[in-house]
């Protein structure tokens, strides 16, 4: 095992292109640490860095205190799981899983007995003597695991494995690989594209956005505490909602209805905005913040609004319903979210903007029928509109 060390890293390529800018991260000894974001803001880069794929332009790069920048591949002591698995389709399981220690002259003996210690591990026993094209997608995904494992290195290095999956197959790999890495505790770098992986498996999480990273936090503080209108709209499922809102006294005017500042919040707003009294702000709201108001608890602190609800979409333990307020919140950052999500192109509804909102089952919400609401207040997140830092984390 071993500590990961990115300091001030780049990755700059011949035409200019920055893939990677000014990256500062300490990845501690035994954890599990993802690196999340859209398709193009550098995490595969920078995990390719870690295992010597790519060169670094700038920076060090340390693994378990030594520098490792003009190492080759082979001299790290790493081992990486690819999104292709990667498997030599003339060879067994077994073959497989111990091609790497049989290049390096393992006597057999030793060779076999690792190999079926981590067969076992990943229920594998029993697959040994076929090959891959014998095995289902989830099975392959657990040779090429076996391979690495089997080599005992200090540091894991995972891009996107899961992938190639089926959806089911991949919640259920999502597990495996959780147990495998608790059970072995090796220090491991797992980069994916989706969030719902980062906040199930990570330890912390890394979000990087455009070569530069944005947050780096465990998955709840990320949820509950993101640093920028970007980590706040690229976590959680479905996305949290973005509303125009103005500072006005000790409420945020907004257009589902004033909205009374908690105390809290109130002296986070003053602290980082001087007075905090006036000026333009966005409005996060998660889905799960509102609330039939037929339903809703005494508990529930806050505004009640009604609403004409669009779509229903039941999921059985919850409901989603979709309804449109008349004006949208304007910023770079929320039109970049919106291209990285592909929803740039999804059709208008003029000016407004689509809520969504996760209700009780026991909700009679319908299409075309009105629905009175409660917004919990407590739980809103502020942003300015300016380069959208949080007002309020």
């Amino acid at each position: 095992m071993a500590e990961v060390e990115l300091d001030h890293i780049w990755k700059r390529y011949p035409d200019g292109f920055e893939a990677v800018q000014d990256m500062e991260l300490d990845i501690r000894d035994g954890e599990f640490m993802i690196l999340v974001g859209p398709s193009g803001c550098g995490k595969s880069t920078a995990l390719r860095m870690m295992a010597g794929l790519e060169d670094i332009t700038e920076g060090e790069l340390r693994i378990g205190g030594e520098r490792v920048n003009d190492l080759e591949p082979r001299d790290r002591d790493i081992a990486m799981v690819f999104q292709n698995y990667a498997l030599y389709p003339h060879m067994t399981v077994r073959e497989n899983m111990g091609f790497a220690l049989k290049l390096s002259k393992t006597p057999k003996e030793e060779m076999n007995r690792k190999v079926e210690e981590a067969a076992t591990i990943l229920d594998l026993n029993q697959h040994l003597d076929r090959k891959p094209a014998n095995l289902s997608g989830g099975q392959r995904q657990r040779v090429a695991m076996g391979r690495a494992i089997v080599r005992n290195p200090r540091l894991f290095l995972m891009d996107e494995p899961l992938s190639n999956l089926d959806a089911k197959l991949r919640v259920q790999m999502r597990t495996e690989v959780s147990r495998i890495q608790q059970r072995l505790g090796t220090t491991t770098v797992y980069v994916t594209h989706d969030q719902t992986e980062a906040m199930t498996l990570g330890d912390r999480v890394a979000v990087m956005r455009s070569g530069v990273l944005q947050q780096v936090a465990a998955p709840k503080v990320l949820y509950d505490d993101p640093v920028n209108l970007f980590v706040a709209g690229f976590i959680g499922s479905p996305a949290m909602n973005f509303l125009p809102g103005r500072l006005e006294g000790e409420a945020v005017r907004t257009p589902l209805g004033d909205i009374p500042i908690p105390g809290l919040l109130r002296s986070r707003l003053q602290s980082r905005a001087g007075d905090g009294n006036a000026g333009d702000v966005i409005v996060g709201i998660r889905p799960e913040n509102f609330e039939d108001a037929y339903l809703a608890g005494e508990g529930i602190k806050g505004i009640h609004f009604k609403a004409k609800i669009d779509v229903v979409e039941s999921m059985g333990s919850e409901l989603y319903v979709y309804f449109d307020v008349a004006t949208h919140a304007a910023s770079a950052d929320l039109e970049e979210l919106a291209r990285d999500a592909h929803l740039e192109d999804l059709p208008k509804h003029g000016s407004a903007t689509t809520v969504v909102a996760r209700l009780d089952p026991a909700s009679k919400a319908a299409p075309s029928q009105e629905i009175e609401l409660v917004l919990e207040s407590s739980e809103i997140k502020l942003f300015n509109p300016e380069g959208g830092a949080s007002l309020t984390a």
